[in-house]
C-alpha cells in the first residue's frame, strides 16, 4: 500500500486502529493463560478505501513535497473539482489555498500537531482540520459548514448591513427635520414634531440593531475585557441620565449594596453601563407614578448579582418566556411610561451578559412587581 493511502486510511479509521491495537495487547496478555484460536485478520485495503470514499467528509492527503497525493470524492465536490485524477502529483497550490491555509499546512508539518482553520472556496467557507503524519505527510479533513448556522450568520450579517446603510439617510432626514422645525408654524409644527419623533425612533432602532449585531459577532475572548468595576458607581451614573424622566413621574431609586461593602464585578465597564441603563429604563417604563425602583447588589457564590425590581403589574407567563427575544413587547396596558424603546433593549442586556461570562433572568417578586437579575463574575 502506498504511503499516501496509509495516511489517508490512518486518518479515517484512527479510532478503530487504536481500538484494534488495544485489543491486540489485551489478547497477548490473555494468551499467557489460554491459547488463541487464530491470528487476527487484517482488514482488506480495498474495503478501507471504499469506506473512505463514502465518507461525508472530504479527505485530502498532501505529500512532503507539497503535492496532492490522494483525495476522496467528497473532497472533490467540496473543492469544486471536476478532474481530480489529473491533480494527483500536482502542487497543492493548484487548489489556490489561502495564505492562512498554506500557513496551517506548514505548521502541521513542522510542529507535528493538529491545526484547525477554514478554507474559503468559491464564495463558501469549509471547516478544515489538518492532521500531521510522519515524514512530512499531512492529511486534511474538509467539511461544509452547518447549513443552519451559515444561514443564521448570513441573516445576522444582512441585518447588520441594512442597519449600517440606514444610518446615513436617517441622519440626513434628522437634519432636514431640524431645519423644518425652525421654520414651521401652527399645524405644520405639529407634523414636524411627529416626524422628528419617528426619526428618533428609527435612529434608536438602527443603533440598537448595530450594537446587537456587534455583540453577537464578537468572540468571547475579545468581548470580555474584564476589569474590577463597582456596580454602585455605574448605577449612579446611569440614574443621573434617567433622573429627569423619573422626576416627571415621581419615580425614585433605592439602592442597597450588600452589607454596606462594595462588590466588584469582573466586567467591561462600558458594557455594564449599557446593560444597567437598559434594565433601569425598562423598570422605569413599567413603574407606577410615585413608586420606587429598588436595585440590590449582592454576592451569590462566584457571582455579583444586580437585581432591579419595579412595582408594576409584574410579568405574565408569556412575558417570562419571551422577554429577551428581539422586538418582543408585552401587554401595552402594563406600561406606565411612554413606549419609546426599540424592542431590543433586553435582548442587548442578555447578549452583554453572555459576552461577559454571565447571565440574566427575569421573574416576579413575591410582594409584586417584576425582578430582573443580572449576574456577572465577581472580581
Amino acid at each position: 500500500m502506498s504511503s499516501p493511502m496509509q495516511l489517508l486510511l490512518a486518518m479515517a479509521v484512527g479510532g478503530a486502529i487504536g481500538w484494534q491495537w488495544s485489543s491486540r495487547r489485551q489478547a497477548r496478555r490473555r494468551s499467557r493463560s489460554r491459547p488463541l484460536p487464530g491470528a487476527p485478520q487484517e482488514l482488506p485495503a480495498a474495503q478501507l478505501r471504499r469506506w473512505v470514499d463514502e465518507m461525508p467528509q472530504g479527505w485530502l492527503v498532501i505529500a512532503p513535497d507539497q503535492t496532492i497525493a490522494s483525495l476522496n470524492p467528497r473532497a472533490e465536490k467540496l473543492l469544486g473539482l471536476e478532474q481530480s485524477l489529473a491533480l494527483l502529483g500536482q502542487p497543492i497550490s493548484v487548489l489556490e489555498p489561502s495564505d492562512e491555509v498554506a500557513h496551517l499546512i506548514d505548521l502541521a508539518r513542522e510542529k507535528g500537531t493538529t491545526q484547525r482553520g477554514s478554507w474559503p472556496v468559491a464564495g463558501d467557507t469549509l471547516e478544515l482540520l489538518l492532521l500531521a503524519g510522519s515524514g512530512g505527510w499531512v492529511g486534511a479533513l474538509l467539511q461544509g459548514r452547518n447549513p443552519l448556522r451559515a444561514q443564521l450568520e448570513q441573516q445576522e450579517q444582512w441585518v447588520s448591513d441594512v442597519a449600517h446603510e440606514l444610518k446615513t439617510p436617517i441622519t440626513a432626514l434628522m437634519v432636514v427635520g431640524d431645519s423644518l422645525a425652525a421654520r414651521a408654524e401652527g399645524q405644520g409644527s405639529v407634523l414636524v414634531a411627529r416626524l422628528q419623533r419617528e426619526l428618533r425612533r428609527l435612529q434608536l432602532l438602527v443603533s440598537d440593531l448595530l450594537d446587537l449585531s456587534r455583540l453577537e459577532n464578537t468572540p468571547l475572548a475579545e468581548a470580555n475585557r474584564q476589569g474590577a468595576v463597582d456596580p454602585r458607581e455605574v448605577i449612579g451614573r446611569v440614574w443621573t441620565t434617567l433622573d429627569p424622566l423619573a422626576r416627571e413621574r415621581g419615580v425614585g431609586l433605592e439602592l442597597s449594596p450588600s452589607l454596606g461593602m462594595a462588590l466588584m464585578a469582573a466586567t467591561d465597564p462600558e458594557r455594564l453601563h449599557q446593560a444597567v441603563l437598559n434594565l433601569l429604563d425598562n423598570a422605569l417604563r413599567y413603574s407606577p407614578d410615585g413608586s420606587v425602583i429598588q436595585v440590590a447588589i449582592s454576592q451569590r457564590d462566584r457571582w455579583c448579582q444586580i437585581s432591579v425590581r419595579d412595582h408594576g403589574p409584574g410579568l405574565s407567563e408569556i412575558d417570562q418566556e419571551r422577554l429577551f427575544q428581539r422586538f418582543y413587547r408585552g401587554d401595552p396596558s402594563r406600561a406606565k411610561g411612554p413606549r419609546t424603546g426599540s424592542g431590543l433593549g433586553l435582548s442587548i442586556v442578555q447578549q452583554i451578559a453572555l459576552s461577559q461570562g454571565g447571565m440574566v433572568r427575569a421573574g416576579n417578586h413575591p410582594e409584586g412587581g417584576a425582578v430582573l437579575e443580572l449576574l456577572l463574575p465577581r472580581a
